[in-house]
């Protein structure tokens, strides 16, 4: 079987104490909901923009277009959110209509219909598969009476709940508050009175403007907070660039782990690597990107890039606020994009990773960088059903991360790729100049070395922006 482990570990499947990854697991499982919290609006008292709490849920879509199949695919997947998210799905409702209603996204006799299906099941939320308008959401709350939240919101929440470094925090608290900005509402009258400014009212000196109600005082502080947060991120942002140019400059291939949530690239990444990163049977497991580096059984270094993975209409926020993580994918030397075998429909995740890089690769000005295609989890996966996944994918590599099969021909493809740009080439070497033959030894294949008056000199293969550096070296 082709090597590939990290550099000074001789054992790198092998480890006694827990991964970083397990300890965020065990981390993550501690937290769980409270239940018997009730969501019901006649307990919110103030603005709507508060935490999520997510227990007892009805799910409902309109599907507008496809197959009856794909409708049911669709919802199977907000489920799975839902339960990512911690809540407990009790039914689910379709509507088949042309486009959805504007007033109260589902048609008034529908919204009756699963009133009627919120009081028999004693659900506390309805979750809508698709983002509603602030109208529609006031609209259907008050026929439903409980909470209602979109599938925008569903997925803030679990990524709220999963985020961990400070960025992936600041990213998402920015994500949240450009959404629920425009949703901001209060109930009854609090939200309409003015106050004035005399020391000791709602606000105070200098805290309010002249005429303020205290929606628009909530509305202002909310878009001083993500002033704020724009600029930290942007802060974070270069101590990210400077490491991966530091990687650029050492000659070593970044290759990006890009995909659907939960098509296994996290246990993919620890296969190759024999690293630690967090796995979990959950969409948005992984928020926050983490760098692995390998050596490739022929000497190659490479790094490996787990990132953020994609669903289907993906929330505008989130992508503006992860854009410093896509920037990974910006910058890679090739995207191994993987996709989950088993699922019904992998061509839909396929289209779904796809537009949201191409958006990012028109906004960035950039050429997207060759892509590998991968599918992942075979072993799920039933003879039939690869033939024709073999025959609609002929270029890609078929792998099962849980099991190794298929990593061997991964391996293969991807040490062919480092090796594609390396040149063979003949330096001089001054023998003052040690630290190039240790890079030379850690980076390149040395071939043959000859020892000379003036200095070494080396035959090697190398890639390509490695010889660009030394040519000042190269003998002609």
């Amino acid at each position: 079987m082709t090597e590939l482990h990290e550099p000074g570990a001789e054992h790198p499947h092998v480890s006694a104490a827990p991964t970083t990854g397990e300890l965020q697991l065990d981390d993550r499982a501690s937290l769980q909901r409270v239940a018997g919290l009730s969501t019901e609006l006649s307990d919110v008292t103030e603005v709507e923009y508060r935490q999520l709490r997510l227990e007892r849920v009805v799910l409902v879509g309109v599907w507008t277009s496809g197959t009856s199949a794909e409708a049911q695919a669709s919802m199977a997947e907000l489920a799975a959110l839902a339960e990512t998210a911690g809540s407990e799905v009790l039914d689910a409702l379709i509507q088949r209509r042309s486009k959805p209603d504007s007033a109260t996204y589902l048609g008034s006799g529908k919204a009756d219909e699963l009133r009627e299906i919120v009081v028999a099941t004693g659900a506390d939320t309805v979750i809508c598969d698709g983002e509603l308008t602030p109208a529609q959401l006031t609209a259907l709350e008050k026929i439903v009476k409980v909470k209602v939240i979109d599938r925008t919101a569903l997925i803030l929440d679990i990524f709220a709940q999963h985020a961990t470094s400070r960025e992936g925090k600041a990213q998402v608290s920015l994500a949240q508050m450009e959404y629920m900005l425009p949703r901001l509402r209060g109930w009854g009258e609090s939200m309409s009175r003015q106050a004035g400014g005399r020391a000791g009212s709602n606000g105070g000196v200098g805290l309010r403007g002249p005429g303020e109600t205290k929606i628009e005082t909530d509305r202002r502080r909310i878009r001083e907070r993500m002033a704020k947060l724009r600029k930290e991120i942007r802060g974070m942002k270069t101590a990210r660039v400077v490491k991966r140019n530091a990687r650029r400059r050492g000659g070593v291939p970044a290759l990006t782990v890009v995909g659907y949530t939960n098509a296994g690239k996290s246990s993919l990444v620890n296969a190759m690597t024999g690293s630690g990163v967090l796995v979990q049977d959950a969409l948005f497991a992984t928020l926050d990107p983490t760098t692995r580096r390998a050596r490739l059984a022929d000497g190659h270094d490479v790094v490996f890039t787990d990132t953020v993975g994609f669903v289907r209409h993906l929330p505008t926020q989130l992508v503006e606020a992860f854009r410093s993580t896509l920037e990974e994918a910006v910058d890679a030397d090739l995207l191994i994009h993987v996709v989950d075998g088993s699922d019904a429909f992998p061509g839909k995740q396929i289209s779904a990773v796809r537009q949201v890089l191409g958006e990012v690769y028109t906004e960035e000005g950039a050429v997207p960088p060759p892509e590998l295609l991968v599918i992942n989890k075979i072993d799920a996966v039933d003879a039939t059903r690869m033939t024709a996944l073999r025959g609609e994918y002929p270029d890609a590599v078929f792998v099962s991360a849980r099991s190794g099969e298929g990593l061997d021909e991964l391996f293969t493809r991807i040490t062919d790729f480092v090796e594609e740009d390396d040149v063979d080439t003949v330096l001089q070497v001054p023998f003052a100049r040690g630290e190039v033959m240790s890079r030379l030894h850690q980076h390149a294949h040395v071939l043959e070395t000859e020892h000379t008056a003036d200095g070494t000199r080396v035959r090697v293969r190398l890639p390509a922006a490695m010889a660009a550096e030394y040519a000042d070296l190269t003998v002609v």
